[in-house]
């Protein structure tokens, strides 16, 4: 008898079709070598819809969609199962004492965005342009050889670069996050002070050469300016445990094939 590689899930006697699940593991993380990953978690995502639309249904709600942004609005299941969780989830409102002692366990965590001093050389290129592309890392990687790891030696270097900041030796000043393109900005937050970039980094601008000069850490935070971020922290992790408890409760009593609710 041959056995499906992925079957069909079924969740108290409803069936969820294979291309159904198929169609939902698009939305899935998995290494590129292990696609069966992404299918259990298509399952699961797809067995847990059920069980809290089955559920939705026995306790007669009706979908009332909200509109999330100008012209979209939730479908008629998103509706319903936010509908079931605020009737079925209690949670406990987050105290004074809980915000406090979360703070205390490291106020060090809640500090203001850093700077960075950066500097940086462009060899300007349109990244969908694969002929240009790679010209611009050639001239990049050349000059970045040139270096050698010599930071004494970039301002020279950054003669040649096809931003304005060549005038002031590729210096681009303070920066924090959000202020560059995040392919710069992940590049340089790899970096120590005066560390260069080991290769070139494509952007949408071109390839960059980038220079970290130095860091000014963000200030450690008071604790009444970072209670509001860490009681809407606490709550929502309370709402994630309570959910999962309901969705939990609800596996325990239904029959369910195809699929395992267990963390993946």
């Amino acid at each position: 008898m041959n056995v499906a590689l992925f079957p069909d899930v079924v969740v108290n006697g409803e069936t969820i079709p294979s291309a159904a699940i198929a169609a939902e593991a698009q939305n899935h993380e998995a290494p590129k070598d292990k696609p069966g990953i992404a299918w259990r978690k298509a399952a699961q995502a797809l067995a847990i819809r059920a069980l809290l639309l089955q559920e939705a249904n026995r306790r007669g709600l009706t979908a009332d969609p909200l509109e999330l942004a100008p012209g979209r609005f939730e479908t008629e299941d998103e509706a319903l199962i936010r509908a079931l969780l605020d009737e079925a989830l209690v949670i406990a409102p987050v105290g004074e004492d809980a915000v406090r002692a979360e703070w205390e366990k490291d106020p060090a965590r809640y500090r203001s965005a850093p700077l960075w001093d950066v500097s940086h050389i462009l060899c300007a290129c349109d990244p969908r342009d694969d002929a240009a592309r790679e010209l611009a890392e050639a001239r990049a990687v050349a000059l970045l050889a040139r270096l050698d790891g010599d930071a004494k030696g970039f301002a020279a270097a950054a003669r040649e670069s096809d931003c304005g900041s060549k005038a002031s030796g590729g210096h681009l000043g303070q920066l924090g996050p959000g202020d560059t393109v995040p392919e710069f900005e992940a590049a340089l937050r790899t970096l120590t002070d005066e560390g260069i970039t080991p290769a070139p980094v494509l952007s949408r601008h071109g390839w960059h050469i980038i220079r970290l000069n130095a860091t000014a850490p963000g200030q450690v935070l008071p604790y009444e300016t970072v209670r509001p971020k860490i009681a809407q922290a606490l709550e929502k992790a309370a709402w994630a445990d309570a959910s999962r408890a309901f969705v939990e409760s609800l596996a325990n009593r239904s029959s369910i094939t195809g699929a395992s609710l267990a963390p993946i």
